[in-house]
């Protein structure tokens, strides 16, 4: 394949510090694109907190709704709370929540020493993994349908 041309004014840079409006120029960039073949994706947050009656946190569900999607980005439990049920009770409200956003499947993904077990209980089936991620480790993606 030749080589392409470059433009002589444009440089490649590797950056450990940037701007803010540096990382949404490349955000709003790939989202432009995207609307060229997929519907705004209406990307909506979806988060469910877990507080005592002082209004501490002591758990939650961090995720968002797209595309007919939701995507379950973190669920964390504090350890005094496992096993409660409450881990359960907040993705079948996350999942709820998404059925009335209009979403028909959910993601997302777990390490190996996180909670893959927990997710299948809950009807998730394993569709990808990465070995290795971290050493002697695995993050496992999970999706399900929400209809």
């Amino acid at each position: 394949m030749p080589e392409q041309k470059q433009s002589p004014d444009i440089s490649i840079v590797l950056e450990t510090s940037f701007k803010p409006d540096d990382i949404h120029v490349v955000e709003q960039g790939l989202e432009n694109f995207n609307r060229r073949f997929a519907p705004d994706e209406c990307l909506l947050p979806l988060n469910i907190f877990l507080r005592r009656g002082d209004g501490t946190v002591f758990g939650g569900l961090l995720g968002n709704t797209y595309w007919g999607w939701l995507h379950i980005r973190i669920l964390w439990i504090d350890d005094t709370l496992r096993g409660q049920g409450y881990g359960s009770r907040l993705v079948r409200l996350a999942e709820e929540e998404a059925i009335r956003r209009g979403c028909h499947h959910a993601h997302l993904d777990t390490m190996s020493f996180q909670a893959q077990p927990f997710y299948e209980k809950l009807g998730y089936s394993v569709f990808g993994c990465l070995n290795n991620l971290p050493e002697n480790h695995k993050r496992i993606f999970l999706q399900k349908s929400l209809r």
